[in-house]
Parts: C-alpha cells; sequence; structure tokens
C-alpha cells in the first residue's frame, strides 16, 4: 500500500480515521525554510467543520511537531506532524463493518486487503485523513508565499449556485489573499448564503450534495515543470485525484475547449512591460506542460457526499445477502467548502516539490 507522494518533496501519510492519531512525514525539505504554526492552524481551520453544514465530529486538530523543525525552521531532516483523533465514536459502524456503503470504498477494501483493513470510519480511506495533507501543506506554504506565490480556491458551484468569477491581475491576488480569510470560500457573500442554503435543504432532506473547486496559482516563473509524464497537469492531476470525493479535474477552459476552434481556443502573447504575456488563459497557465508565466487556473469536480440518511440497496459482502441501508454516524451533507483547503494543500506540495526539484524552492 503506497501512501507517499512525490520526487524532490516526499510526503507520506498515516492514521485512520478512528485510531489513536493521523499524520505525515515530509522528507526532502531544504534546511532553513520558515515554518509557521498560525499558517498550520489557520490552514487546518479552513477544513475543519463548521455549524449545520458540516458533520457533528469536531475535532481540534491539535497537532504535535516530533521531528524537523527547531526554532520556526526546517532542519533538513524529516518532518513527522502526529495529529491526535479526539471526537471518535466507533460504536456507529460496529453493525455496517460488513456492508458496502455505496460509493465508498468498504467493499473494495475488504477485497484488497482480505478483510484485515480497519473499517471503522473508513479507516485509511476516510476524508479526516485528509487534515495531515492540509499541515503538511502548510509546511511549505510560507516559502512559497517569500517567492511570491500565491494560491486560493473558491467554491466556483453548489447544487447548482454559481459564485462569481477570479478577477484578472492585481484583482485576482486580492481574490486570493481575502480567501484566506474566508471560512466559507465563496468570493460573492450572496452566492455563499444560497450555497449554504442549498447545503441545510439536502441535510433536511437525508441527502447530500456536490459541487466545483475553482483554484489559482499566481507567481509562479515560466519553465516549471516537465514535458510528458511530469507534466505541471499530471502531477497536480495524481495529487488531486488522491483527494476523496474529487472525480474530475479540467484546467484552463478544460472540456469547453473541444467546443471551439483553435482562433478561440489558441492564447495569443503579447509584451506587457517587457513581460511575455498572453491575451487569454484558455490553457491555465500551462503550455507542453510547463508553466507559461500566466495564473496556473483547474477546477475540480467534487461529488456528493456517499454517506446518507436516505435508505439505498446494497449487500452485506461477508454473508452475500441484499439488504437496505440508512448510514448512521455523523457525516457531511456537503464536502466541497471543506475540501477547498486540502486542494490547496496538495496544489501546494506539487509546487514546491517541482521547485525544490529545479533547486528553485530556496
Amino acid at each position: 500500500m503506497k501512501n507517499s507522494f512525490g520526487n524532490a518533496i516526499s510526503v507520506t501519510i498515516f492514521g485512520e480515521s478512528h485510531g489513536p492519531a493521523i499524520g505525515c512525514v515530509v522528507d526532502g525539505l531544504p534546511a532553513g525554510l520558515p515554518v509557521s504554526e498560525s499558517v498550520i492552524d489557520r490552514c487546518l481551520a479552513m477544513r475543519r467543520p463548521s455549524g449545520a453544514i458540516s458533520t457533528a465530529r469536531r475535532e481540534a486538530d491539535r497537532y504535535v511537531i516530533e521531528s524537523g523543525v527547531y526554532e520556526g525552521h526546517t532542519t533538513g531532516t524529516p518532518v513527522c506532524i502526529v495529529i491526535p483523533n479526539e471526537d471518535t465514536r466507533s460504536k456507529d459502524y460496529k453493525a455496517m463493518e460488513s456492508v458496502a456503503r455505496p460509493s465508498h470504498a468498504d467493499y473494495a477494501a475488504f477485497v484488497r486487503y482480505g478483510g484485515a483493513n480497519d473499517t471503522r470510519g473508513g479507516g485509511h480511506f476516510s476524508g479526516r485523513i485528509t487534515a495531515a495533507v492540509v499541515a503538511a501543506g502548510a509546511l511549505v506554504l510560507p516559502a512559497l508565499q517569500a517567492k511570491g506565490i500565491r494560491i486560493g480556491t473558491h467554491i466556483a458551484e453548489i447544487a447548482g449556485v454559481a459564485d462569481r468569477s477570479f478577477g484578472d491581475g492585481d484583482a485576482l491576488v486580492k481574490d486570493l489573499e481575502s480567501l484566506y480569510e474566508k471560512d466559507f470560500a465563496a468570493l460573492d457573500a450572496a452566492a455563499g448564503e444560497a450555497m449554504q442554503e442549498a447545503i441545510l435543504a439536502a441535510k433536511a432532506d437525508a441527502d447530500s450534495v456536490g459541487g466545483v473547486l475553482e483554484t489559482a496559482v499566481t507567481g509562479l516563473p515560466a519553465g516549471v515543470g516537465e514535458p510528458f509524464f511530469d507534466s505541471v497537469e499530471g502531477l497536480l492531476a495524481h495529487a488531486l485525484f488522491a483527494v476523496p470525493g474529487i472525480k474530475g479535474i479540467e484546467f484552463g477552459a478544460g472540456f469547453g475547449l473541444a467546443k471551439m476552434r483553435g482562433s478561440d481556443a489558441n492564447d495569443p502573447f503579447r509584451m506587457d512591460g517587457g513581460r511575455v504575456v498572453t491575451t487569454s488563459n484558455n490553457a491555465g497557465g500551462i503550455n507542453g506542460g510547463l508553466t507559461n508565466g500566466m495564473p496556473v487556473i483547474f477546477r475540480c469536480a467534487v461529488r456528493p457526499t456517499p454517506t446518507i440518511g436516505k435508505e439505498q440497496d446494497t449487500v452485506n459482502f461477508r454473508d452475500g445477502e441484499e439488504i437496505r441501508l440508512a448510514a448512521a454516524g455523523r457525516h457531511d451533507p456537503c464536502i466541497v467548502h471543506r475540501v477547498r483547503a486540502v486542494v490547496d494543500a496538495m496544489t501546494a506540495i506539487v509546487i514546491a516539490d517541482l521547485l525544490a526539484g529545479a533547486g528553485k524552492l530556496v
């Protein structure tokens, strides 16, 4: 079972949803990178549930940096962060340990690991593990920010309710900075309220909703990445598809490019104060697998939370019995607003890995 990602910088995640703790080990970080516990705290807070639109499970995420950081900087040795699980309620899952919850990994994991896997709350397949990913991403954010790189994700859509688009130029940077302060990452306040109402409506119906996240990365120089197998899109997609619930990714105009002619799809080049830029950004800031100096833009489709209170057809995979299931336990009627912090973290990890591999992170 492979639980590591990265080349120059590798991130390993460990733990289970209802185990004693979850965490990460980040290896390959250059010595001397600034580490900010306030940044880690804020990033974890953006992922945590809040209010009636989220699960009732409330984890404080009181992490401990066990190694690799001294006096606010990396030492060059592996950084280990441990996050205790403090609000588990495993009895909710005892009766379902042999039941395949629709669209969960229960059955596939049972087959893959011969029934030896931890089934409580999804075990290692739980979204709870993404808190460790967020901590790992927050480790490298100060180093990226010091190089003028900004990363942010807004909720482009939930249950058919759309947010406004990112601004351009300085307005985009301002949008990214504002998202860091938002607990619900909609750029338009009215749209954000309507999204939350849609989440509550699904919850009242014992159901769930999904949505779309849009991410922007500014400040990346041209020429970062590799062609073909280690393209910027390829590495980002590899990392982002590891996030539970993400079922689709598109860069720039994405699938919309299929409906265009080349004359509309192409991004013409021009000069702007001695800098090469493009007049549009349908490619999402990437040409030939390499950054072209424009903002990297991509969108992720996030599925509705599969654990719902409505009855669904399923099976008990140990005795082969077909049954009906109305899932017990605590779960989110929507995970989109929480996943945005995980997308930011995965993006930071990939960008830091690419820059470190090129000797440009320090």
